[in-house]
């Protein structure tokens, strides 16, 4: 046998250009976790428990997602509900909206539903509303809200949740319907959202797939893709979260908040993004600060900018599309907190 007939090595340089376009978040993961043994070992335990720990949380989200998702591919049922998201563009970005303002998905849970939302071809504008909505209310986050910064904050945040689904996805819709956002998916996720020949001419769905092989083996191959694509995202979304957790204090966040006037509610939106843990363990940090005097607008500011852009979501979006959609989300996001919490503000007022 020829030595041409076997495999060939790579060279290290395209190798490296390989992983570092197809694994980048298990690089970057690594070379995270290099810095730290190197410059901080004793950090290298509580990161690794952050990450497994929050991975367990969401593991019944993620499981279900991924089955849903393979499913729908391997018994053709992708087509009929991608098919059911090309109706009236309003509808369906209020529906999207409303459906985000009260499902029960965090910024994590609703990751893997997006991603399935998108692979099987559902317009990016719905998935935007929903996007954009569900990390900032949940039923659980509704009660926590009302009990830690009153019913009325409560009411407002999620009255905010779905008008900034709304906002966003209409904004979305708008600027695909222009032409200006053509193809925003990155490649090899869904069809764009347009609407392909699978949306408008679907076959009928094969329930009982496991008498398929092909199915069987569609089914098997969209879940393990899913899965890894989900993992190493989640993974590294998780480990920067918790050098946040470790290396940002919890005073300079009180002491940059503080104060009152539109000045506050500006900061509050921008250090929202960088600073925010995660909803529920940002309440007590606003509940302090609120009663230390700090405006109930730059605390709503802080918990609009903040759900929206958290580390999971934000890096959600930017391994799902593009980054001319990823700077449209987090414009939106900055935006809409800024104008909430100075509306908010002024309503407290009267």
């Amino acid at each position: 046998m020829s030595d041409h007939s076997l495999p060939q090595p790579r060279p290290p340089a395209a190798l490296w250009s390989h992983l570092w376009h197809k694994e980048k978040p298990w690089l970057v993961f690594a070379l995270i976790l290099l810095g730290l043994a190197l410059v901080d070992p004793a950090q290298l335990g509580p990161s690794f428990a952050k990450v497994t720990g929050a991975l367990v949380s969401i593991a019944p989200f993620l499981a279900a997602s991924i089955l849903i998702a393979a499913w729908a591919g391997a018994t053709g049922a992708d087509n009929l509900i991608a098919r059911a998201f090309t109706g009236a563009p309003a509808m369906m970005i209020a529906m999207g909206a409303l459906a985000g303002g009260v499902s029960p998905f965090c910024s994590c849970g609703v990751i893997p539903l997006i991603a399935a939302l998108l692979a099987i071809g559902v317009p990016l504008a719905p998935v935007m509303a929903f996007w954009l909505a569900s990390p900032l209310m949940d039923p659980s986050m509704f009660v926590l809200t009302a009990g830690v910064l009153g019913l009325e904050f409560a009411i407002a945040k999620t009255l905010i949740a779905v008008g900034m689904g709304v906002m966003g996805g209409t904004i979305v819709h708008l600027l695909m319907k222009s032409g200006v956002l053509v193809a925003p998916l990155r490649d090899g996720i869904g069809n764009g959202g347009c609407g392909g020949a699978k949306v408008r001419n679907p076959k009928p769905p094969v329930w009982a797939f496991w008498h398929d092989p092909a199915r069987v083996t569609k089914f098997r191959t969209e879940a393990t893709k899913t899965f890894l694509f989900l993992l190493k995202w989640m993974s590294l979304a998780f480990l920067l979260e918790s050098l946040m957790l470790a290396y940002v204090p919890a005073e300079l966040v009180t002491q940059t908040l503080g104060g009152n006037g539109v000045l506050p509610i500006v900061i509050a939106t921008l250090v929202g993004v960088p600073a925010y843990f995660n909803g529920y363990a940002a309440l007590p940090l606003i509940g302090t600060l609120m009663e230390q005097g700090m405006q109930a607008g730059a605390g709503m500011a802080f918990l609009i900018a903040g759900g929206v852009t958290s580390l999971p979501a934000a890096i959600a979006v930017w391994a799902l599309v593009k980054f001319r959609v990823f700077a449209l989300y987090v414009a939106i996001s900055l935006a809409g907190a800024f104008v909430t919490g100075l509306l908010f503000h002024l309503w407290t007022l009267l």
